[in-house]
Formats: structure tokens, C-alpha cells, sequence
């Protein structure tokens, strides 16, 4: 997922969480639909502040995106689901059934995925990664200053993990296993997985990070 994908599915996901979540009765739905296309806000908002709204249409433009898919979910069920743009200039529309990728969305689910084993007494947030990790394990490097990285800093992006993010693989192309992604080997497209930083001292965005987290 490019930049400007990344920022529209943010604005997308901030405006779904202002949805009013009530329950959609006939004709709620669509305006629903109605706040979400017309109505997207900024990143930040003050109270009591004047502030901009925007038309998805209007954001989709400025950051150069040409298809935007949303759901809304609700009490664990779908209240709605739709496709907006094309697939491409020229392209057909996009709907509901149009595969995106999923891009770093998915360190959301990630991090949900290990709060839960650690609500479950399965995973601790601040132990050595590399007690629960099996079929692969952080090498020891000397920038890590001799600190084990742990689970809540994989979490958090501060445990000096390389690897800002991954560009994923074309139609076609051969898909590495998670492991050989972590290790750079081919047919990875990025470096091994590595620490290039003491753990637990600055915040650094690592893709890498949420890659060694899901081996937990």
C-alpha cells in the first residue's frame, strides 16, 4: 500500500469510528453511508474549534486514489459494506467483493491478535520475544546493547527493529513464507529482519517489527 493509500484508509477508518454505531433500522443505512461519503474530518480535531469537512470524493482526488472499499461493522456483523472509484483509469468499479491489499492495516489485527494471548496468560508483553518465538528467533545484535527486545515494543514500534515496510509482490510473483521474509531470503524483496538500534530507547516505525510479533 503506497502513502496516499495509507492516508485515505486512515481517514476512512477515523470516520467509520464516527459513525454512529445504533442499530440500522430502513433507511439508516443510507444515511449512514450519506456521513461517511460527506463528511470525512481531519486527523485532529479541537472541540470548539471550526474545522473543514471533506467529501470522499474530495479526499479520494487530492490524495490521488482512484478506489476506496469500506465496511462498517457493528456487534460483530456487517452493517454495511461498499466500493467506491475504479479499478484503474478506465477501469470497471470497484464494489464490495474487490480485493485490496491490505497493506498495514493488518498491524492493527496483529497487535489485537497478541493483546489478546497476553489477556489469555499465553503471551507476556514484557519478556524476551525470543522465549515464545520457535520455528525463528531474533538474532542477538551489539547495537541492542545487550537488551532483549520484548513483545510491547514490537507493539509499540521502540524496539530499534529495521525494515520500514514492505512493498509487496505482483500478481504472479513467487510469495516468500513468513520466515524466509524474516530472514531476507529470496524470494523476499526486503532485508532480513534485524535490530539496528537498542531496544526500548526511541520510537522508530518498523514493519519488521509487526513481522516478528506474528511469530509469536
Amino acid at each position: 500500500m503506497n502513502a496516499p493509500d495509507a492516508l485515505a484508509f486512515a481517514a476512512l477508518a477515523f470516520c467509520a469510528a464516527h459513525v454512529v454505531a445504533a442499530q440500522s433500522a430502513p433507511g439508516a443505512v443510507g444515511q449512514q453511508i450519506e456521513r461517511v461519503t460527506s463528511g470525512l474530518e481531519g486527523a485532529e480535531v479541537i472541540k470548539g474549534d471550526a474545522y473543514a469537512r471533506h467529501t470522499l470524493a474530495e479526499r479520494m482526488k487530492e490524495l490521488n486514489v482512484p478506489a476506496v472499499s469500506i465496511a462498517v461493522i457493528h456487534d460483530g456483523r456487517i452493517e454495511w459494506a461498499r466500493g467506491f472509484g475504479m479499478r484503474g483509469p478506465g477501469g470497471e468499479p470497484v464494489d464490495a467483493e474487490t480485493v485490496f491489499q491490505a497493506g498495514s492495516i493488518s498491524k492493527a489485527l496483529a497487535a489485537i491478535s497478541a493483546l489478546r494471548l497476553v489477556e489469555d496468560g499465553k503471551l507476556s508483553l514484557d519478556e524476551d520475544v525470543n522465549t515464545c518465538l520457535t520455528s525463528w528467533k531474533l538474532p542477538a545484535s551489539p547495537v541492542a546493547a545487550g537488551k532483549a527486545v520484548t513483545l510491547r515494543e514490537l507493539l509499540t514500534h521502540t524496539a530499534g527493529i529495521n525494515v520500514h515496510g514492505f512493498p509487496g509482490y505482483a500478481k504472479g510473483e513467487p510469495v516468500p513464507t513468513l520466515v524466509e521474509v524474516l530472514n531476507g531470503e529470496k524470494p523476499a524483496n526486503t532485508p532480513a529482519i534485524r535490530s539496528e538500534g537498542a531496544p526500548g530507547t526511541h520510537w522508530q516505525y518498523s514493519g519488521g517489527g509487526t513481522r516478528s510479533c506474528s511469530r509469536c
